[in-house]
């Protein structure tokens, strides 16, 4: 039985321990099922936290059905072969751009078995993966193909191919996707574990839907199935000698011309869909200069990286979210859901060149923030008592608290940010966008 409470190991990557290496002649499935590579797999699992599926099963229930005995009736239909995988639920969130991404959440002892073929599967494919891909491997991340772009463009190559891919995730060819598998991925046993995992199908309003393409978004294999996928396209990018960078199924290749641009866009978007079967939405699809680009939220102005101006709209937006009066919580709660999310997007954002900006928001956000105190207060008598208690002369304190002014204006005026100064912010636990990217920049 598994032991659900020991710790969870030190660092990203659990396909790093010594035991979870698997070689190309063992029998990877028995490998996969054994005891302490299941234990890593839970711990991961368990670190992700995340929401349930279709059995409604939690995070927190699942110690218990492991040890009621039900983990030892999955190892014994895998075994046999009959293990018959629950189908994802459907979930679908708002996209960045404003689309829907569709997420397919798996059941907890699904997440867990993905896991676990997952760490056996890294250590064989991730090392032939190519130097030009950075999404969802050991040790790499976005902020490094950003820095990589930048790189590419400090040499010259002034424009970007863009390249959509139409619903990536959900259009995987299933054979395609085995065939490659099957390179690399000699035990049968597995390849048909995976294979049932593909073909679990999908709960939409109890409604159950068929899988013939696509690997869900919201499972652990996902991602690293998504990477053998699409490593063909990279190699093929390689071979042509094309400067690029990929994460997932977002790639950016760039190059010295508009010209030469167009008809790389044109070659690769045939061997997409040819080749890989795969979709690119041609509407999307584009040859711009490099300060018009977006790639994982940035672009690049003069070698430099910028944040994109969508980017920035969507950060406001949230931080609008956070600090409005309708949220009905406290305002200490706000300060430390706003700072949460502010501490988050620095240290990816960060990387940008962007001191000056990170100064104009701070003040942007501090204004919000005092806005949302002064909606908070209310009546004007609760206003003028909380400025006396923030130090504001009684005569200034009363000229607030009277005032017609809205809340935005109010929030500028010199009580109020007086009583709700920068360093009492500070003090209340308000994060600040310039101290985060100096720290980032600066700290040794």
């Amino acid at each position: 039985m598994l032991d659900l409470n020991t710790r969870i190991p030190s660092g990203n990557d659990v396909t790093q321990h010594f035991s979870l290496q698997p070689s190309f002649s063992e029998n990877l499935f028995e490998r996969t099922l054994q005891r302490e590579n299941i234990q890593a797999a839970w711990k991961r699992v368990r670190a992700n936290k995340g929401a349930a599926g279709i059995d409604g099963m939690t995070i927190e229930e699942f110690p218990d059905w492991v040890r009621s005995g039900q983990w030892e009736r999955v190892t014994q239909e895998l075994r046999s072969g009959i293990y018959k995988p629950d189908p994802v639920r459907r979930v679908e969130i708002e996209k960045p751009d404003g689309g829907i991404r569709q997420l397919g959440i798996p059941t907890i002892k699904d997440r867990v078995i993905q896991q676990a073929i997952a760490q056996m599967l890294t250590p064989i494919f991730d090392p032939t993966f190519s130097d030009n891909s950075f999404g969802f491997r050991p040790n790499r991340n976005g902020q490094q193909a950003v820095k990589q772009v930048q790189r590419i463009i400090k040499e010259g190559r002034r424009f970007a191919v863009d390249v959509d891919l139409s619903k990536f995730f959900d259009r995987v060819n299933h054979d395609l996707l085995m065939t490659h598998l099957s390179y690399k991925l000699k035990d049968k046993e597995l390849l048909r574990l995976i294979a049932k995992y593909l073909r679990a199908g999908i709960m939409k309003d109890n409604h159950f839907i068929e899988s013939h393409e696509g690997v869900p978004q919201g499972g652990p294999l996902s991602p690293l199935l998504a990477n053998i996928m699409l490593d063909p396209l990279d190699k093929e990018l390689e071979r042509r000698g094309h400067k690029f960078a990929r994460y997932a199924d977002d790639f950016t290749i760039l190059v010295k011309s508009k010209r030469a641009g167009e008809r790389i866009l044109n070659s690769i978007s045939n061997y997409l869909e040819r080749r890989l079967k795969l979709i690119v939405n041609s509407d999307k699809s584009r040859v711009v200069k490099t300060s018009e680009s977006k790639f994982l939220g940035f672009t690049f102005r003069s070698g430099r990286i910028q944040i994109h101006p969508k980017t920035l709209h969507r950060f406001k937006e949230q931080v609008r979210r956070l600090t409005n009066r309708n949220w009905g919580v406290s305002m200490r709660y706000q300060l430390f859901k706003t700072s949460q999310y502010l501490r988050g997007w620095i240290n990816y954002f960060g990387i940008a060149n962007c001191y000056q900006l990170c100064m104009d928001l701070d003040h942007w956000i501090r204004r919000r923030v005092r806005m949302a105190y002064w909606r908070q207060w209310r009546k004007p008598r609760t206003k003028v008592r909380n400025l006396m208690k923030l130090g504001v002369h009684v005569q200034a304190a009363v000229a607030c608290g009277i005032t017609s002014k809205g809340p935005w204006r109010s929030s500028k005026t010199p009580g109020i940010n007086q009583a709700l100064s920068n360093a009492y912010l500070k003090t209340e636990g308000l994060y600040s966008l310039r101290d985060g990217w100096i720290k980032l920049h600066h700290s040794k």
